[in-house]
């Protein structure tokens, strides 16, 4: 029965006219979705933006009613088709209130619909700071929840190892917390949940005092960064590489908490002219030009060659900045495997390097790190990780070749034990999946027991969790240029 007796005898045309204020104008742009890096775009049959829980009941008795999905979606920055749906898309913009801060015991309680940026802001109030932080910051929480996302550390997790709690609303319309002590398996399956096992109202996440971090940088061979690897990743707390191919060299920047104070540093020529608006123009030529993307390469290297100190607040340290518009894979190995793994890319990338005619790739490829978690559909699950990721940036929102680099790129990763980062586009199913991860099938399990219908399986989730292979969840449905064979 359907635990929200109330809302049964509601009749249908009175819930449409409760939705309305919640219900974007199919006039409207926002009427539309498309992903940040604009490369995949969707026409949901509504798109809602509820301000409250309830109103997030009655959307999921709505799709009940009518047999749709709902897809829930904050800020769109997966570089997929993960958010993307043909039926009931929920926004969740206006769901984003810091609702308790504890700072004797170190957590927050915040909505999911918090922007990773504006969480900075409220936690500096309480002199708190997230523990960790990816390379950006306009994530919501609850994205960043669900798709298991990483900083860097190798003795730190992905963000979700630092979720105490979770309270969600399935698809049957019930609120349920959970947490490692209570439904803790519906916990554990939805700390990377793919948006999948309900909708994430409310986070408790664990925090620590503010701090800053001091982060060096410093340019060194390829060969040199990675003989030198282990020392480099266990000397200090954060540790990311950008490998320039172009230019055979590779970017350390090892961060560790600091009481020293700020010194920040950066510049509008630097950073802005020549690092964003040249490269970008630069990008653009090289679309019709491809050999000048060597060129490119060896500049940005250049740009970034500098021995540099930099200290300030933490998130500030950990976040970058990422204008370009892109195409973007990333892989998850095991640690172990990072060098062998970076000596055949670096023989792959070299031979395309040094062939006039061969793919162009762009800069940098980012390596990170983190600890090893015990989460169903983290990457990291079992065993501490080396993330690898590749891009291929829009100058100007224009296409560029990508797909035959990134297939090379994924064919190594995968020799390597490789594991796809969930946000990003990628082609395992769930045979390759099942092989990858040993609790695939209990994940499985809790989908089918919290939510039978399907309220919440988009069509990513009914291609790579379920195995659907109809063209309508085919991985190019949603591919904003689906007709342009890129190579």
């Amino acid at each position: 029965m359907h635990p929200i007796s109330h809302l049964d005898a509601v009749p249908t045309e009175v819930l449409y006219e409760a939705l309305r204020p919640i219900t974007i104008p199919p006039s409207s742009k926002y009427a539309r979705f498309t992903n940040w890096g604009g490369t995949f775009t969707c026409s949901p049959l509504a798109v809602f933006e509820p301000e409250s829980e309830s109103q997030c009941r009655l959307i999921l008795e709505l799709a009940r009613r009518e047999g749709k999905v709902v897809r829930a979606v904050g800020v769109g920055h997966s570089p997929s088709d993960l958010a993307c749906t043909t039926g009931f898309m929920l926004r969740t913009t206006k769901l984003d209130r810091l609702l308790e801060v504890n700072v004797d015991k170190q957590y927050v309680v915040a909505e999911a619909g918090i922007t990773l940026e504006a969480l900075h802001v409220h936690l500096a109030k309480h002199d708190l700071a997230m523990m960790n932080v990816g390379s950006i910051s306009d994530q919501t929480l609850g994205g960043i929840v669900t798709t298991a996302t990483h900083g860097t550390g190798i003795k730190y997790g992905v963000i979700s190892t630092n979720v105490m709690a979770l309270t969600l609303l399935l698809a049957d319309g019930s609120r349920v917390f959970c947490s490692r002590t209570e439904r803790s398996d519906l916990f554990i399956a939805s700390l990377c949940g793919l948006g999948s096992t309900g909708l994430i109202l409310n986070v408790t996440l664990q925090v620590e005092p503010a701090f800053r971090l001091r982060e060096v940088r410093e340019m060194l061979t390829f060969h040199d960064s990675v003989r030198q690897l282990h020392s480099l990743i266990h000397g200090s707390q954060h540790v990311r590489l950008w490998w320039y191919p172009a230019a055979d060299q590779v970017r350390v920047c090892s961060a560790d908490r600091s009481v020293e104070p700020c010194k920040p540093v950066g510049s509008w020529f630097w950073d802005s002219l020549l690092a964003f608006h040249v490269t970008q123009f630069l990008l653009f030529i090289s679309r019709y030009i491809p050999s000048l993307i060597i060129f490119v390469g060896r500049f940005a290297a250049w740009l970034a060659s500098g021995y540099v100190v930099a200290i300030d607040t933490s998130h500030r340290i950990f976040n970058l900045e990422c204008g370009l518009s892109q195409h973007t894979t990333e892989w998850a190995i095991p640690y172990e495997n990072t060098h062998a793994c970076l000596q055949d890319l670096h023989t792959w990338l070299r031979q395309e390097v040094d062939d006039p005619r061969g793919l162009r790739p762009h800069f940098p490829i980012e390596i990170r790190f983190s600890d090893s978690d015990d989460i169903w559909l983290s990457p990291s699950s079992g065993r501490t990780t080396c993330w690898i990721g590749i891009v291929q940036y829009r100058p100007y929102g224009f296409d560029v070749p990508y797909r035959k680099l990134f297939a090379r790129f994924e064919t190594i990763l995968v020799q390597h034990g490789g594991r796809p980062h969930w946000a990003k586009a990628h082609g395992l199913r769930p045979d390759a999946l099942r092989r990858l991860y040993p609790h695939f099938d209990d994940f499985v399990r809790v989908l089918r027991e919290v939510d039978p219908r399907g309220t919440f399986r988009n069509e990513y989730v009914q291609r790579h969790i379920f195995g659907r292979q109809e063209k309508e969840f085919d991985g190019r449905v949603f591919k904003r240029y689906k007709a342009s064979q890129r190579r």
